[in-house]
């Protein structure tokens, strides 16, 4: 029986519980491995979401889903997204989400800028008077990942010290979050999977094109390279 708990706002705590539990379900759907929402609804209201009842924890991976296909991820095909998602929440979530290795949820992130350089030559050669058919149900596609942890006092304060600029370009940031910050998103220079440290001396907030640039353009090294000589805090590693 789903009994009622408490109805206050929720913790930026319980808000990354539930994204943390959300990505590891994600990750397992991906690589086809079995598991139950009951379970960790009830793993979760066990820990950090003791004061939530189980509607409540379903909603709100619902609202993750609705989240993460704004963001343009891949979502668990069993959390239909709850669009009506409060802004406040939502950037709450998005928030979190920025500071998670998601790369591996984004829809389309297995093309090689290779193949993708080839499909656009491809697109540009006129073959076909008409509009090509597509697939009507394509495929799904898994691919597991590695998250690590990271520090939520790094993050806030690489974010300050951005003072609303990305810190790869200079620009400001692209739009405001409901809560009136700027949305930037924080980069390990040398990234966490190469071993490289959560320190503010290896953390720069960017805009999510510099962020994109750093990991996925042709010149990302050479771009690496230069936030050091921009930001003066980073010590290569």
């Amino acid at each position: 029986m789903d009994t009622p708990k408490e109805k206050t706002g929720w913790s930026d705590q319980e808000l990354e519980a539930s994204v943390d539990a959300y990505l590891k379900m994600l990750s397992l759907e991906q690589s086809n491995q079995t598991f139950k929402k009951a379970d960790e609804n009830r793993l979760l209201r066990e820990g950090p979401l003791s004061k939530r009842s189980a509607s409540s924890v379903e909603y709100r991976m619902q609202n993750i889903s609705a989240v993460m296909e704004q963001m343009g991820l891949n979502h668990i095909v069993g959390y239909v997204s709850a669009k009506n998602v409060g802004t406040g929440i939502g950037n709450r979530i998005r928030k979190i989400l920025a500071e998670k290795d998601i790369e591996a949820f984004r829809k389309e992130t297995t093309r090689t800028s290779q193949h993708f350089t080839y499909r656009l030559l491809e697109a540009q050669t006129p073959q076909f008077d008409d509009a090509p058919e597509g697939i009507l149900n394509p495929n799904q596609t898994s691919s597991a990942t590695i998250r690590y942890s990271r520090a939520r006092r790094i993050t806030d304060w690489v974010l300050k010290q951005s003072q609303g600029f990305c810190e790869g370009c200079n620009q400001a940031a692209p739009f405001l979050c409901a809560d009136g910050l700027p949305y930037l998103e924080i980069h390990h220079v040398k990234h966490l999977a190469q071993k490289g440290s959560d320190r503010p001396s290896n953390a720069v907030a960017l805009c999510p094109n510099c962020h994109r640039r750093c990991h996925h353009s042709t010149d990302k090294d050479q771009f690496t390279l230069s936030l050091y000589g921009k930001v003066t805090r980073l010590i290569p590693e």
